[in-house]
């Protein structure tokens, strides 16, 4: 009769199963792999294949059973980085969006608010147009893979032990914040610049023919020049894409 010890059961188990953790808080965090309309099971399917796949390419990690006094340590260790990454590529998502937010509000369209279920409150049109515009640049451009390739760099940088707040300081996450406003920016001040170039103008024709009714024409011509200005400038969004998902994998390789 074939007898299994439980040392042999963790021998097995654990190389796979505390990968598999890391890789579900990822799908459960980040974006597109998150959404509502990829059902749980297979998300949770998806993880275990993505962590018995990538076997080969993890480092030697420490045996750790479930009954181990460590195992607690590990699983907030595992489910940490794993958000940690999610949350470092909403970041991502979150820059272009903060952009569109800008471009919204100068072109005057903030008052066509929307509520976004993904962040549970309001967000106006052109923050939408953008983050839809992203999602589509995070699948083109084989975001889902480079989100993969920062889970496997991760297990390098912080294998699985206990060490939870040492990874944490080593990751640096806040120092992503300055990269959230300083990207958002500069996607959005080209159209900013228009912008304020027109009312300028604007500004100018109403000193010089002041029987002119600048409120009837002025929001057309804004409007206008926001949507010339984002047909323009909207096919150079994979640089600072391409960019911004380079310092995430970064933070974790």
């Amino acid at each position: 009769m074939i007898t299994l010890s439980e040392a042999q059961l963790a021998a097995w188990i654990s190389p796979i199963f505390w990968p598999f953790i890391r890789v579900l808080a990822v799908f459960t965090s980040a974006p597109v792999f998150s959404s509502r309309v990829f059902p749980v099971r297979a998300r949770v399917a998806l993880a275990f294949l993505v962590a018995l796949a990538s076997q080969a390419s993890f480092p030697d990690a420490p045996i750790i059973g479930f009954n181990d006094p460590h195992a607690v340590g590990v699983l907030v260790q595992q489910v940490g980085v794993g958000l940690s990454i999610g949350f470092a590529v909403r970041l991502v998502f979150a820059a272009v969006e903060l952009a569109g937010e800008v471009v919204g509000f100068q072109m005057g369209l903030n008052f066509a608010s929307f509520f976004d279920p993904s962040m549970g409150s309001q967000s106006s049109a052109v923050a939408r147009f953008f983050g839809q515009m992203t999602t589509l640049l995070f699948v083109v451009m084989n975001g889902h893979l480079m989100v993969l390739m920062a889970v496997n760099r991760s297990l390098v940088s912080f294998p699985v032990d206990q060490n939870f707040l040492q990874a944490m300081a080593q990751m640096k996450l806040y120092k992503l914040g300055s990269d959230l406003f300083a990207s958002a920016l500069w996607i959005a001040l080209p159209m900013v610049g228009m912008l304020m170039f027109t009312n300028l103008a604007l500004g100018i024709i109403s000193r010089v023919a002041p029987q002119l009714n600048i409120f009837a024409i002025g929001f057309p011509i804004t409007l206008v020049v926001g949507l010339v200005g984002i047909a323009f400038t909207l096919p150079m969004l994979d640089q600072p894409f391409i960019a911004l998902m380079g310092r995430v994998i970064d933070i974790f390789g």
